[in-house]
């Protein structure tokens, strides 16, 4: 049971948007920046941003070479390059709207740690930085090896390094941290502990029903346009749609006494991805080593995983070095039958920008700028 006081203050919108990670805070900002005027709600069921925003590990990437070229087999090249440029505008606008500085963006690079199975892929490198030069101009990828025994990684396992002098590094915690503040102070209205039970779009306004746990009764949202910007967790408002929840493990170490690294780090197809954070090391991936019990919106460890990570730290990326696990956590990506994201108009009223693959740092302010401009 609402009151008059909150039917007149509260519940009517010009925008909705279910889900405050990356996409929906973008989609939300880009609004306001074209049209100052107009109300906005962003909705989010958790207490924080639920699923990978406030939850991955801080690469700001577009692929490193074996990801790309299984990518072209996929999509082919020119599909690969759009996703490319779409990753790369959208790093672009990030760093442009929040700030370097804000961000804690450091531009160290990426490399990627190639072993006796990948090394066929090598030859392919021209090929590749031929493709991309419509956007960078200059090669992406060059190899680097003296630098791997100089990072301190385990020679007889890693066999060449590749660089990547375009990707870099952010803080995630302060990236959504800057986003929410830059939403707040346009006047965009954040509510928290929203969770959207359903939506219907065959009136005039679209009406979004939230649950509401103190009186059982939803509350009834009206906006003229909705945004559905929860990713691996769509299809429980827009069924049927080709999104697998995808869940990834990362962990984080103390710090690390002299630690010889700096950078962005990928190995077996970005299936595994390393970091420093400051002298910390931060680990993520092995969902290719359960694909079934991954493809889950569940936030819980898988212990296969974790013993994996933790190996791969003592014996490849940290041999002969102590160091000690900080903290584990999870975070749910979401995933379909190419990364293309799905980026599209679910009825005239209601949008969607979700599937991001895994790259939502990358793409999610470029999809949220591309949603606003189809919204409007």
């Amino acid at each position: 049971m609402l009151s008059y006081w909150e039917k007149e203050s509260f519940i009517n919108y010009d925008y909705v948007i279910i889900g405050s990670g990356i996409v929906g805070l973008s989609t939300a900002i880009s609004l306001k920046e074209r049209q100052p005027t107009v109300r906005v709600l962003v909705l989010e069921r958790g207490i924080l941003p639920t699923g990978a925003s406030t939850k991955n590990a801080g690469f700001a990437c577009f692929g490193s070479l074996t990801e790309l070229l299984a990518d072209i087999e996929i999509l082919g090249s020119e599909k690969t390059l759009e996703l490319v440029n779409e990753r790369w505008q959208g790093l672009q606008k990030l760093r442009s709207r929040i700030g370097d500085e804000a961000l804690d963006y450091h531009g160290f690079g990426g490399y990627e740690l190639i072993r006796k199975a990948e090394l066929p892929y090598i030859e392919q490198i021209d090929k590749v930085n031929e493709l991309l030069k419509p956007i960078f101009k200059d090669p992406v990828f060059s190899l680097v090896n003296k630098k791997s025994k100089a990072f301190g990684f385990n020679q007889k396992e890693i066999k060449a390094l590749i660089f990547n002098k375009y990707e870099g590094q952010i803080h995630t915690g302060k990236m959504m941290r800057s986003l929410l503040a830059i939403a707040q102070q346009m006047g965009i209205e954040i509510l928290t502990g929203a969770e959207v039970i359903s939506f219907d779009d065959s009136s005039t306004r679209v009406s979004v029903q939230v649950k509401n746990t103190v009186t059982q009764q939803p509350v009834e949202f009206k906006c003229g346009k909705l945004a559905i910007c929860t990713n691996a967790f769509t299809n429980q408002l827009v069924p049927n749609l080709d999104i697998t929840p995808g869940r990834g493990i990362v962990l984080v170490t103390k710090p690390v006494p002299n630690l010889p690294f700096k950078g962005v780090f990928h190995i077996d197809k970005g299936y595994y991805y390393f970091r420093n954070e400051g002298n910390r090391v931060i680990l993520g991936g092995g969902r290719n080593l359960d694909f079934e019990g991954e493809n889950t919106a569940e936030f819980k460890i898988n212990e296969r995983i974790e013993t994996e990570l933790k190996r791969q730290l003592k014996e490849i990326i940290l041999p002969d070095v102590p160091f000690e696990v900080d903290h584990v956590w999870a975070g749910i990506m979401a995933f379909g039958a190419n990364k293309a994201p799905i980026y599209k108009a679910h009825s005239e009223k209601v949008f969607l920008g979700v599937r991001l693959g895994g790259m939502g740092v990358a793409i999610g302010s470029r999809m949220g700028e591309k949603l606003a401009e189809k919204m409007l």
